[in-house]
């Protein structure tokens, strides 16, 4: 076997999956059915996944306070570690007290059941919401969703190692896109790339995006279009639609040798600059050694400036993270450069620009506007196309299910 030649994981020289699998699995899921069970959130799943493929590398568990408040105050866990986001799990009170410290305890998805991982108790302690939304999110309005998340936790987080025992549905749902770090890391050593660009994408990529995948490959050995499929805000557009669109779009418009496709099961917690260093700790442990970091990234509504991602990672200390960024500036389609172009190579004034950007886009065809051929691919419009016609069509057989009688309207809250 060839060398590796890639870039190191993030603070350690190797991957460190926690997923247990084979004989160690099963004889875990034996011990897991005495332990006392608990149903844990998505946002919670996906961090325990990706605890559990390695994603989170060097990571053991779940954070302890001293962790938590390391994290929020200057990113760095209790042990010097860098890292930008608490990873936490929470429980009520009544379950909290009834576990010791050393005692051993079962995740459970809320949503489905599935026994998740078990996990040894170290740590028992209670939080400030508002001050970690205020150092995460840098607000505490409730209408930010990552502070809906925040706030709806359990008033006990425990701090302890995991051993992971499932990956949900995401590797069948998700089949040929869901990866883990080894095998990312594994395709692109046998392509014999060495340098790679890291897209992120809860959207489906209109003509901007793939704009700024173009100059990546420009500079690098590939392209590593990666996308959430976990949970996202109401209103942004599911992870199986945007499958079809960026197919669809690298089908007809990319080199495909240059490029791979993978997907990551984290929900989206929106918190721009934060999570955007979020995105490059775990992208360096997928292999990557760029991550590509334009307008807005992770962003939601007005809470960051818009270039607030790009300016954190000159913030951060230094050597803190091994991989790099590519920061790009404001990409549109000029009338009279008959072009993508950016802020830096275009001349020209407003009337002649057209911005891109993905709540555009779906604001437009929620509403059925008309969609200017220069703001997508035709091939990824039909696709969206399809999919609103289909809301609608939802829409209007819910309706005259409740004017005929066959299903209840439900009743306003007061």
């Amino acid at each position: 076997m060839a060398k590796e030649t890639l870039i190191s994981p993030h603070g350690s020289k190797t991957l460190r999956p926690l997923l247990l699998v084979g004989k160690e699995l099963a004889d875990e899921k034996k011990r897991a059915a005495k332990m006392p069970q608990y149903k844990i959130s998505s946002r919670e799943v996906g961090d325990l996944i990706m605890l559990g493929i390695g994603g989170f590398t060097p990571l053991e568990g779940f954070m302890t306070y001293d962790d938590w408040k390391g994290v929020c105050v200057n990113m760095k866990t209790a042990s010097g570690l860098f890292w930008p986001i608490p990873i936490t799990v929470s429980v009520d009170k009544a379950f909290a007290n009834k576990i010791k410290a050393g005692k051993e305890i079962a995740l459970v998805n809320e949503e489905d059941g599935d026994l998740m991982a078990t996990m040894t108790v170290t740590d028992k302690y209670s939080i400030d919401k508002d001050y970690e939304c205020k150092e995460v999110f840098k607000t505490t309005d409730p209408e930010h969703p990552g502070v809906q998340m925040v706030m709806a936790q359990k008033e006990i987080n425990l701090g302890g190692p995991v051993r992971v025992l499932s990956e949900s549905a995401f590797p069948v749902e998700f089949k040929g896109l869901y990866q883990r770090p080894a095998e990312s890391r594994a395709i692109f050593q046998e392509r014999g790339w060495k340098t790679i660009a890291a897209l992120q994408l809860r959207n489906p990529m209109h003509r901007s995006h793939e704009y700024l995948a173009k100059i990546a490959i420009e500079i690098v050995d590939g392209l590593y279009i990666h996308q959430l499929v976990g949970k996202l805000k109401p209103g942004d557009i599911p992870a199986d639609v945007r499958v079809k669109c960026i197919n669809a779009l690298v089908d007809g418009y990319f080199v495909k040798s240059s490029v791979l496709m993978g997907g990551y099961p984290l929900d989206m917690r929106y918190a721009g600059p934060r999570e955007a260093l979020l995105h490059a700790v775990f992208r360096q442990n997928f292999g990557c050694t760029h991550l590509i970091v334009g307008r807005d990234h992770a962003g939601v509504g007005n809470y960051y400036g818009p270039f607030d991602a790009q300016k954190i990672f000159d913030e951060i200390p230094k050597g803190a993270l091994k991989i790099g960024i590519l920061p790009i500036d404001w990409t549109f389609f000029c009338y009279k450069c008959a072009g993508m172009v950016s802020m830096k190579t275009c001349p020209h004034g407003k009337e002649d620009r057209l911005f891109l950007s993905g709540t555009a886009l779906r604001k437009g065809l929620s509403e059925g506007a008309p969609i200017p051929a220069e703001f997508s691919r035709p091939e990824v419009l039909e696709i969206l196309r399809d999919y609103y016609a289909g809301l609608d069509k939802k829409v209007e057989i819910k309706m005259h299910q409740y004017a005929t009688g066959e299903v209840k309207k439900p009743e306003a809250r007061a």
